[in-house]
């Protein structure tokens, strides 16, 4: 007798819209890489006050991540992320209307505790209005949305502040119009407010399925907490995701200002188009890292690809024009694996708590904030270029993993031998 296939009805709605949000996420998260150099010259910022920036967006979703899985568990999604975006909206006007650093430092705080909420609502959802059997791939599809608007974010930039290519553009002209005029990179935060507005009214008028979370979404209680912060591979793995989530900003919030400071290129052209290859070949390296992954050990790979990191990292510093063009998105290509690798470590090396251990594992996303401002504060004291040979110690930590990870679990792998 034939099975009978789930009887699971899908949402297609409600799967484009959490792709939506995955890709306004991205598009937020990492505008801030083609945008710092700008930033810096428009309020004459010290590479420290540079560094502060990405600071206040990143130590936001730090922050918020455990609050938000207790949010998620007395609010609705339609509440929650009605809530989101009207507050995204509103913030991001606020900065187009009344530009300035401190504003801005604001706003970005705002924005990081929004992608926070956002972030731990849309994974259930996703499972949820796509059918559990198709999870696995529509969670891939996310993260390919999620690299195509890393890769865009630069593009949009562009339009908005090179004046000269289009100057008889009406939209570019009428959204510059509406900032000061040596801030035309502010526009972007008017974009973003429309996105935001938009959205709200679509998730506001929407129909929605009861989102029942599994035990590993749960946010659990405060004693799951206590019992994971006593667990050693708790901390180790949490500041794991600091190190990685530190490494990765810290390369892409000054990509832009070293090329522009070592090598004379212009951030708004050839800085804008570099940031955006290092987020596509990103996105390459996490699809091909989900191949390898089917036959390696994830603790090999992270050795390898951390190893190539950190050759590419000292090259890309201390080479040509040339190689550097070429080092940053190797680095993107390189680094792509290992968010997956040591969070999937993480939870395969606890027993129970799987809910709570994300969000505790979330918060090292904290290492966003906190990187990037060492490099800067150290570029200050020293140099930029020496502040950036910072984040070899993080990638160093990262490389160890693979020698003392031990998974209760290992990922399971296809040998290309055949059986005698």
């Amino acid at each position: 007798m034939e099975k009978s296939k789930p009887n699971t009805k899908r949402y297609y709605h409600l799967v484009g819209l959490v792709m939506l949000v995955f890709f306004v996420i991205s598009f937020i998260t990492n505008i801030l890489n083609s945008i710092i150099v700008d930033v810096k010259d428009s309020f004459d910022l010290s590479l420290t006050s540079t560094g502060f920036l990405p600071f206040t967006f990143f130590i936001a979703y730090g922050i918020m991540s455990i609050p938000a899985g207790f949010l998620s568990e007395k609010y609705s999604e339609r509440t929650l992320l009605s809530s989101s975006f009207f507050i995204m909206g509103i913030a991001s006007l606020g900065f187009a209307i009344f530009p300035g650093y401190g504003v801005f430092s604001i706003t970005l705080f705002t924005l990081g505790c929004c992608m926070a909420v956002l972030q731990v609502i849309i994974n259930p959802m996703l499972r949820v209005a796509g059918g559990e059997e198709h999870f696995a791939f529509n969670s891939v599809l996310a993260q390919l949305v999620f690299g195509g608007a890393s890769f865009l974010s630069p593009y949009l930039y562009k339009y908005l502040v090179n004046q000269g290519n289009n100057s008889d553009d009406p939209l570019a002209e009428t959204l510059r119009g509406l900032v000061p005029a040596n801030l035309p990179w502010a526009s972007l935060y008017i974009v973003f407010s429309i996105i935001s507005f938009v959205l709200l009214i679509y998730v506001f008028f929407n129909k929605y399925p009861k989102f029942e979370k599994t035990e590993e979404e749960k946010t659990g209680d405060s004693s799951s907490y206590k019992d994971l912060l006593k667990n050693k591979w708790t901390l180790l793995y949490f500041l794991a995701i600091f190190c990685y989530v530190g490494a990765e900003q810290g390369v892409g919030n000054w990509i832009s200002q070293f090329l522009y400071q070592y090598h004379g290129l212009n951030p708004q052209t050839v800085g804008a188009d570099t940031v955006s290859y290092f987020w596509a070949m990103l996105t390459i390296g996490c699809l091909f890292g989900l191949l390898l992954l089917k036959f390696i050990d994830s603790r090999k790979i992270l050795i390898v690809a951390t190893a190539i990191t950190i050759l590419c990292l000292v090259l890309t510093l201390t080479g040509s024009t040339e190689l550097a063009l070429i080092g940053f998105p190797l680095i993107g290509f390189f680094i792509s694996v290992m968010y997956s690798i040591i969070f999937s470590l993480a939870l395969n090396s606890v027993k129970e708590h799987h809910g709570s251990l994300s969000g505790i594992l979330c918060t090292g996303i904290a290492g966003g904030a906190v990187i990037p401002f060492i490099v800067g504060g150290l570029g200050e004291i020293m140099d930029l270029k020496s502040g950036m040979f910072f984040l070899i110690i993080p990638l160093a930590f990262i490389l160890s993993i693979g020698f003392w990870a031990k998974p209760l679990v290992n990922n399971k792998t296809i040998s290309l031998k055949k059986d005698k």
